[in-house]
């Protein structure tokens, strides 16, 4: 399964490393630099759809510049489609800019999430974006064997699979998820005829989270709070600091709505409550500060610059429980190439002593 996968992205090399569509923190320059290691990057979606189009024309730029390079040299000159994924977040994406944009540039991957009401939108969108550029793959990330259950009934099934765990930052299941040792099997063996490969997502942050993560059978390990510490990514500095300082992601991270409502940011289906490192915001609400009174120090601490974030700092800090394991930034490539040649030694390693 994971050849096959491979087989649909040529630049790309094994094992598959890919960078998750982490909002408006994964643009055209991250996106491109992990497909460019022989990864596959995605566009993360921005504060409005319309501003994909913006990011697909920057990544356009940087893939055409860097044709003759790197992996990008496997790539067919009539290959078509563009080495790069875009994410969509339904419960808040407008479909017809959404899919007026995959039309015009046709990245390989459209990763889809969040339903604002049932998996049966997923086939709408799924229909459509296949209708303008039949290439695009069909990715569908779920949290729950529910969810995996469901889809095997779905009309337009999906090209791959992103099984989250509950490890993971951004928004994830608030109640009902699981950690990815134990959801992944599960959700592996109700679609084990699906013919769907499958990757893990959650808690991935090294070669030794990618090995654990094909030993349990995926095709492929996504990375999301590993690249917010990339040179490449859309982050102000003072938010890049805090993922690299923090550790310990059982005690110093915690799922709380807090942060988005702070921020003005409402409308998430129910089901979902994003993973953020904690800080005076939360410890406050915990001890009963209002929330007016959080929102106006909020408020003041995002004039604040890069001393806005930390632990004395008030801004969200959306990352996973993988905080602990990044020790550095560095750049996207870097990443990629020193995560795939861990994995690949441990998973060595491991038929030697066998």
């Amino acid at each position: 399964m994971a050849a096959k996968l491979l087989s649909r992205y040529p630049w790309a090399s094994h094992p598959f490393i890919v960078g998750a569509p982490m909002r408006v923190m994964s643009g055209a320059s991250l996106a491109v630099a992990v497909s460019q290691a022989g990864g596959l990057g995605f566009i993360g979606p921005g504060v409005k759809t319309q501003h994909m189009e913006a990011d697909l024309n920057e990544a356009s730029t940087l893939i055409n510049e860097a044709r003759g390079s790197s992996a990008f040299s496997a790539i067919p000159l009539a290959h078509p489609v563009l080495p790069v994924g875009v994410g969509f977040q339904l419960w808040g994406d407008d479909i017809e800019i959404a899919i007026a944009t995959v039309e015009k540039f046709k990245p390989c991957a459209a990763w889809l999430y969040a339903p604002r009401e049932s998996l049966a939108e997923f086939d709408v969108w799924s229909r459509r974006i296949r209708k303008v550029s039949p290439q695009t793959q069909i990715w569908i990330q779920i949290g729950t064997l529910g969810e995996s259950k469901r889809l095997l009934q779905s009309l337009e099934k999906p090209d791959v699979v992103v099984v989250q765990g509950l490890e993971s930052g951004g928004h994830g299941r608030a109640t009902d998820g699981m950690g990815i040792m134990s959801l992944f099997p599960e959700v592996a063996d109700a679609m084990a005829n699906s013919n769907v490969p499958l990757l893990a997502a959650g808690g991935i942050a090294d070669g030794r989270g990618v090995a654990t993560a094909l030993c349990l059978g995926a095709s492929g390990a996504v990375m999301g709070t590993r690249f917010l510490a990339a040179n490449e990514a859309r982050i102000s500095q003072g938010y890049q600091n805090e993922i690299v300082r923090a550790s310990d992601g059982a005690v110093n991270t915690t799922r709380t709505l807090l942060y988005n409502h702070l921020r003005g940011t409402f409308g998430w289906p129910a089901e979902y409550s994003p993973r953020t490192i904690i800080n005076k915001s939360f410890l406050e609400h915990q001890e009963g500060s209002s929330f007016e009174e959080l929102r106006k120090l909020h408020d003041e601490a995002s004039k604040m610059g890069d001393s806005g974030w930390g632990p004395e700092g008030r801004l969200a800090t959306y990352a996973g429980a993988s905080v602990g394991l990044i020790h550095e930034v560095t750049e996207a490539e870097t990443i990629v190439r020193d995560v795939q040649r861990d994995a690949l030694s441990r998973i060595q390693s491991i038929g030697v002593a066998n």
